[in-house]
């Protein structure tokens, strides 16, 4: 990667982000209300949004800036294994299709902002309560450094090195923010979107054309994962398909990923912005084309082992790929995409997260009887410190660190999914059961991801059988089965005091 400074190709980054900042600014008054002194119109931007809206909005900070660098950097460095995103993205939307209408309208008609919310209303506990916000805050903190790991990368591939274009960024991001709320993340993530698709379609038409087509990328990569699973020994299980050691671990990655992607505060804002329960059902139906999307991107991968590329860090194969092969123009406006790509789902997790502070911590631990001004004034405030915190991360500590909270993160967000989704379908469990649950989760999955190096995937010896699991789900699995056993001994003590759905 060149760090010589590309005046054109900075040039045009300069404009395309200059333009989403104006339009972030902007936003505070497009489909304005009488006031946005409150968090339903500051957090929620008043659950308005419609079915287009709604699709730009939840796949721009669904789909992030770290996913453009991390997915082709992954099948880069070990081949059809980084597919994994590919069934994760396509077995949530059923999932959400099923289980995100019901809890928007209950979210709707008790006028709840957050899952913590959600939680209260139904099980009346401000220990589970609080787990689900805290849980939320603590997990959302190192995705939004890892946006920030993204905007770096095509920092440092345009040569501008340093912190200080990272901080410039940050307080342009934490401006308008501040100002629009979640008006504006949904206005940027048109422009966002559309000039992430340019710029992968035209790498995925181009690029091929000057390997020779598909065919001889597909055989080159496979020659270049032969070669690193070879020099690995054997460790590392590198090739164009699965190796049969890698199909339970995959399988086991997809599905915990799925069932944890809906349960972070930014896409839950996303949804709880929405302005029906069919606007999310026909998202449901229309997001999977983001998952086109992202499989055309985790090609890129496999045209950097193609190109031979010199990456001093396998997170460089999309700048370098851009910069090989295209011209400054057109790398300006790629680099671009990749950082409004940050932008946009920077913005929506530092407000999901803000909301959680602001009604779940502030409003009753610390000032009950709270205006509704005051309660956007704090969530504001609180999606600066969100922001400032995240931006802490990157500057201070390596962002290997920021990357390992990051899949703890995963781990620590999907223990929260008994108690947010049980709850719309059953009245069985009690709330000490769930607390049990997902301390137990929590604990006992992040001891295992800890002692394994913060590593995503363990080796479980059942007898005979060996299998390697997502630590995600061998946590979950520990979530449920404590919490029905509690609930079971809670039932035999005190037979009465089922809970009523939430409706």
């Amino acid at each position: 990667m060149t760090n010589k400074l590309d005046f054109v190709a900075i040039g045009v980054f300069v404009f395309f982000f200059a333009l989403v900042t104006v339009m972030g600014f902007v936003a505070a008054k497009w489909r304005r209300p009488e006031t946005l002194a409150h968090i339903d119109e500051w957090g929620l931007g008043g659950r308005q949004f419609g079915t287009w809206i709604t699709w730009f909005l939840i796949g721009g900070d669904f789909y992030t800036a770290y996913t453009v660098i991390a997915v082709p950097a992954l099948v880069y460095a070990v081949g059809a294994y980084g597919f994994f995103a590919l069934p994760y993205t396509i077995i949530v939307y059923p999932f959400v299709f099923a289980v995100m209408p019901i809890l928007w309208k209950v979210a709707k008609k008790h006028n709840y902002v957050t899952a913590g919310d959600v939680v209260y209303g139904r099980y009346g506990s401000r220990t589970l309560e609080a787990a689900v916000a805290a849980t939320g805050v603590l997990a959302t903190m190192p995705y939004i450094a890892l946006q920030l790991v993204g905007m770096a990368a095509v920092f440092k591939a345009l040569g501008l090195t340093g912190e200080i274009p990272l901080i410039i960024a940050f307080v342009i991001l934490a401006t308008y923010t501040y100002s629009s709320g979640l008006r504006a993340p949904a206005l940027i993530a048109f422009v966002k979107d559309i000039m992430i698709y340019i710029a992968v379609i035209a790498a995925v038409v181009v690029l091929p054309l000057k390997f020779g087509g598909y065919g001889p990328i597909f055989a080159a990569a496979g020659e270049e994962l032969a070669k690193k699973a070879a020099a690995s020994g054997g460790k590392v299980a590198a090739g164009l398909t699965l190796a049969p050691s890698q199909v339970f671990p995959y399988a086991s990655l997809a599905i915990g990923s799925a069932l944890a992607a809906f349960m972070y505060p930014h896409t839950l804002t996303g949804v709880f912005a929405s302005s029906g329960a069919a606007t999310i059902r026909k998202n449901a139906v229309l997001l999977p084309a983001y998952t086109l999307l992202l499989g055309l991107l985790a090609l890129l991968g496999y045209m950097g082992l193609a190109a031979h590329l010199k990456l001093s860090s396998n997170n460089d194969v999309v700048p370098v790929l851009f910069q090989t092969f295209f011209p400054s123009w057109f790398v300006g406006f790629a680099f671009a995409a990749v950082a409004i790509g940050a932008l946009v789902p920077a913005a929506v997790m530092s407000i999901g997260a803000a909301n959680l502070f602001s009604r779940n911590f502030w409003k009753h631990y610390v000032h009950p009887s709270i205006t509704p001004a005051g309660e956007a004034t704090v969530a504001k405030l609180a999606s600066l410190g969100v922001k400032a915190g995240a931006l802490l991360f990157i500057i201070f500590l390596p962002t290997q660190f920021a990357l390992d909270l990051q899949l703890l993160g995963g781990l620590w967000i999907l223990q929260t999914f008994p108690a947010v989704v049980f709850g719309l379908y059953t009245g069985w469990f009690r709330a000490p059961a769930l607390i049990a649950g997902w301390a137990a989760g929590f604990v006992i999955g992040s001891a295992i991801a800890i002692s394994d190096g913060i590593k995503p995937l363990h080796a479980l010896s059942l007898g005979d059988m060996h299998v390697t699991l997502y630590v995600g789900i061998i946590a979950l699995a520990v979530n449920v089965a404590v919490a029905v056993i509690v609930n079971l001994v809670l039932i035999a003590a005190a037979p009465q005091g089922r809970v009523k759905l939430a409706e």
